[in-house]
């Protein structure tokens, strides 16, 4: 693998143990330390993982740290972003890659003037679940592409969240939280997005805290709690999306595709795996397709791994399959389905992408190095 990479990691909260658990030991990866709002979490993470403790600016200045893994909440996402590509780094965050498309465009044009890389989730779509659909669809399995469909519903998470203010709050709602899988997904299977038609509505004025030590109190909702739209991608196909914090439960799949020749049922792209079924024209019923595609087993922090090892299978450096154009992107479909069902207009999506490059077939032997918790 080389020389292990420099990554520090900005921002302890829950996420990161997903990560650290995969690049915590990992040998491609030099863990040069960790910073956090929180001194004695930092420390104690540091501690885990025979690393530094520093704060954010130790950690932006190290010479030794090549990427920073913001992990910080979606607020500050621009901020360290900007920060550290200032400081000669490349950044990697969560997702969504900023709060806004102004914020986004001022983190991709400091890179560019840098000559940083940016980076970020979801890294979910590398794992063989939508990577061996992608693989179906490329190979011409369901005919020509025509449409798909997008769904995810809950009951809303002031059901188990005990402080879920956040999710009904600007920034927040269905759409922006759970919407880059789903909308990253079709992009990889489907191709760029065009233009979009949206709709929304907000059914409840308040929501109620269910758990935990705030348990009964009454919680104002500022965004559109369902969002169901089209989106139309360059190829002509057009997907069909919904994302709801009100509904109860739901039998839709995940994410269908359907072509002339036959429809694929695409399993939850918020996991790296899952069943893809396939029924073809004239057949009686769906078959499930082997594994074709994707990093096996993979785990949070996969994408981070592909982001620093990007010439591993013959890829420019600029190709990261997680990379900083995608995700502007994705976030201006989301933010544009959003304006399009608050004006009653169809919003045409100005960037364009070209759909990162599929990833081989490849056993957790391969990519996880012998990373804690990993075969």
């Amino acid at each position: 693998m080389g020389d292990p990479h420099g990554v520090a990691i900005i921002g302890l909260g829950v996420i990161s143990r997903a990560y650290l658990s995969t690049i915590g030991r990992h040998p491609a990866i030099r863990l040069v330390g960790v910073a956090d709002l929180d001194r004695e979490r930092s420390e104690s993470v540091a501690a885990e993982f025979d690393t530094t403790a520093m704060s954010v600016d130790e950690a932006l200045e190290h010479p030794d740290v090549e990427t920073v893994l913001n992990l910080t909440i979606p607020a500050a996402h621009a901020e360290i972003a900007l920060a550290a590509i200032e400081a000669g780094k490349d950044v990697y965050g969560e997702k969504p890659l900023t709060r806004t498309l102004d914020e986004a465009d001022a983190v991709l044009r400091a890179a560019a003037a840098a000559g940083a890389r940016v980076g970020s989730a979801p890294d979910t779509v590398l794992g063989t679940g939508i990577q061996t659909a992608r693989s179906a669809v490329d190979a011409g399995l369901i005919g020509v592409p025509v449409s798909a469909t997008a769904s995810w519903s809950a009951p809303g998470h002031e059901r188990w969240h005990p402080n879920p203010d956040f999710y009904y709050q600007s920034g927040g709602g269905p759409l922006l939280d759970m919407g880059p899988y789903y909308v990253t997904s079709l992009v990889h299977l489907l191709g760029p997005v065009v233009s979009v038609q949206g709709a929304s509505s907000r059914p409840h004025a308040s929501r109620t805290i269910a758990s935990g030590p705030r348990a009964g109190t009454s919680i104002p909702v500022d965004v559109d709690t369902h969002v169901t739209g089209v989106l139309q991608h360059a190829s002509g196909a057009l997907s069909a999306i919904t994302m709801s914090f009100d509904a109860v439960r739901s039998t839709a799949a995940p994410i269908e595709v359907h072509g002339s020749l036959a429809s694929l049922v695409v399993p939850d792209p918020n996991t790296f795996s899952g069943d893809v079924r396939l029924f073809e024209l004239g057949a009686d019923d769906w078959r499930t397709l082997p594994p074709t595609a994707g990093y096996e087993d993979a785990a949070r922090g996969v994408g981070l791994l592909d982001f620093v090892t990007p010439g591993a299978d013959g890829r420019r450096p600029e190709e990261a399959r997680a990379g900083g154009r995608l995700a502007r992107h994705v976030l201006e479909i989301m933010t544009r389905l959003l304006d399009s069902a608050a004006d009653g207009r169809r919003e045409r999506i100005a960037s364009s992408v070209e759909r990162p490059p599929l990833v081989p077939l490849t056993p957790a032997s391969q990519w996880a190095g012998g990373a804690s918790g990993r075969g």
